[in-house]
């Protein structure tokens, strides 16, 4: 089955365009003005008309995409500036599909074979000069590459199928979608860059006067992006992004040598979104305090019993251990764990859970969400999906790579740069059906802790490093560095800081002892890495208490304290 473009119109999602500053981005007057838009038209154009192998078939579909990134990083230490670094890049991505949409060369697993490797392989970099030839030079030598690969991959395709068993209900091999055309809000390109480097500076000072943090940085990021995408079934796509990000990590030793480390990072879509000096400096007095108190700790053995994740806990874990597993593609893959398919219908979770990913929100409690977007980077608009609705297992996230049950996206194909695009998380939202205060749920830990006879529950502040396996040649697990942690006294509910642990599991017996949730909910903002690359993302969910959750000693290495005390303090 071949695209008739000439059939459907396409889709006028928005059209707002502005003028960017920087050499890196291109000023637009409309969506025909953009010459980098223009340039990729044409040669699209010229592909879907001539580019075909005598004897061979040819393609049915391609996407063109550039990313155009303008990235400024600051860093310092001790009051000092240590980073001051500006890059700017062009990429270009394509994607050429031989076959039709039942049957093509996206279905081959295998990879290049070692003979194709060994050719010479196209440039993906392109000029940041606004110099239309060179990017066509690039389009045309990437395409060609692109479609002999597509040759290549659709006959090892149709060869496995000589051996496959038919399956009872086909599934395509890439969902047709309404074309669109969005032209989004341009960024600025600029910010105070004045103004960050004061922080910086000011924040690392404050942290170099205390005795015992022997190292420490304060970072600030800022990311201008724009997306470019067409495709031959008559998409148009011009998205800017922009993240700033200030972050803080400090570290020191514990007396008996444990390296002991917090953090403090901090998103927004807007410079306005990074806080004032004075609220960063409260901000650091406060981490800093709390890495003095893990420092005096007790160190707690491994554990396991009733706990209390709270909200930003809660969302990295379901994020690991459940998030990843509701991926579209993983559930027909035979390397992966598959952990919920063919369960559409059915109680997954608690039933008094809900799990939605809704990439279209932009804030929660007027905290900006890292994973938001409009389109995805396949050219689907982005939709909230429930994906668990009281307990009861409803959708996958899903990208245009169908799956048994789920023939079409639900917008959120997303990559890291030019990566080939899978389904990913955006913004992770977990909510609960009759929730109770804080104090309540703190109750009911103690109860449970009684309940079972133990000398002490837990309340887990924070996960950091959160990491999970969903492939067959692993165990079905999760971990992650439970950092602040506080023992909670059986009998008189007194809380003691305690150190040194981690929380593992398995995702289907840890997510079915959650008994109650909170009635309020907390935020967390940042990054996530699969196959795909890193994509932002954020997690919106309540605290939660579990019948039991099991923690393990962390595998940090004791090491001697610095001889002398740091020049800054004396």
């Amino acid at each position: 089955m071949n695209v008739n473009r000439n059939i459907k119109r396409p889709v006028q999602i928005l059209a707002i365009v502005g003028m960017l500053s920087h050499a890196a981005f291109v000023a637009a007057q409309s969506e025909t003005a953009d010459p980098i838009l223009q340039t990729m038209q044409q040669e699209l154009k010229r592909s879907m008309e001539g580019l075909r192998f005598e004897d061979y078939p040819a393609p049915y579909f391609i996407a063109m995409g550039v990313r155009a990134t303008v990235a400024h990083t600051l860093g310092a230490r001790g009051g000092a500036l240590f980073r001051d670094r500006q890059e700017a890049d062009r990429h270009a991505f394509v994607d050429v599909r031989v076959g039709d949409y039942t049957l093509d060369n996206g279905l081959d697993t295998d990879g290049q074979s070692y003979d194709e490797m060994m050719l010479h392989q196209a440039p993906v970099e392109l000029p940041l000069d606004e110099h239309p030839e060179a990017l066509r030079n690039v389009l045309w030598a990437l395409t060609d590459q692109r479609y002999k690969e597509a040759l290549a991959s659709y006959h090892r395709v149709k060869g496995k199928r000589v051996y496959q068993v038919e399956q009872k209900t086909p599934v395509m091999a890439f969902s047709k979608e309404e074309p669109i055309t969005y032209i989004g809000p341009s960024n600025t390109g600029q910010f105070d860059r004045e103004r960050m480097a004061h922080l910086c500076r000011q924040l690392s000072a404050q942290i170099a006067q205390h005795p015992h943090i022997f190292d420490s940085v304060v970072d600030f990021e800022v990311r201008f992006e724009r997306r470019y995408l067409i495709n031959s079934e008559g998409t148009t796509v011009r998205a800017d992004d922009t993240i700033f990000g200030l972050h803080a990590r400090v570290y020191t030793l514990a007396p008996d040598g444990m390296l002991l480390d917090h953090s403090m990072d901090l998103y927004a879509r807007t410079e306005q979104g990074i806080p004032p000096l004075n609220e960063l400096q409260s901000r650091v007095d406060t981490l800093i305090s709390q890495l003095m108190a893990l420092r005096n700790a007790d160190v707690l053995e491994p554990y396991t019993g009733p706990a209390i994740l709270e909200p930003a806990a809660t969302g990295v874990f379901f994020h690991e251990a459940v998030g990843h597993r509701l991926e579209g593609a993983r559930q027909d893959n035979d390397q992966e764990g598959r952990t919920f398919a063919g369960q559409v219908g059915k109680l997954v979770l608690p039933n008094f859970l809900t799990v939605i990913d809704d990439p279209t929100l932009t804030t929660a409690a007027t905290v900006p969400l890292n994973g938001s977007y409009i389109v995805d980077d396949e050219g689907v608009l982005a939709r909230p999906v429930v994906l668990v609705q009281d307990g009861i297992l409803k959708e996958f996230l899903l990208s245009r790579r169908p799956i048994e049950g789920f023939a079409r996206s639900n917008g959120h194909g997303r990559a890291q740069g030019i990566r080939a695009p899978v389904a990913r998380m955006g913004n992770l939202i977990v909510t609960a059906n009759n929730p109770v205060d804080r104090a309540e749920l703190k109750k009911r830990l103690l109860k449970e802790v009684r309940q079972q006879q133990k000398p002490f529950g837990l309340i887990i502040g924070d996960i950091t490093g959160g990491s999970t396996n969903t492939q067959t040649y692993g165990y079905q697990a999760f971990k992650g560095s439970a950092r602040m942690v506080w023992k909670v006294d059986a009998k008189s509910g007194e809380e003691t800081l305690v150190r040194g642990v981690e929380i593992v599991g398995t995702p289907l017996s840890s997510i079915n002892k959650i008994i109650a949730a909170s009635n309020e909910t907390g935020v967390f903002n940042g990054y996530c890495g699969a196959e795909s690359g890193y994509v932002p993302v954020s997690t919106v969910a309540p605290a939660t208490l579990f019948r039991e959750i099991e923690l393990q000693r962390s595998g940090r290495q004791s090491q001697k304290d610095r001889v002398l005390p740091p020049p800054t303090t004396e």
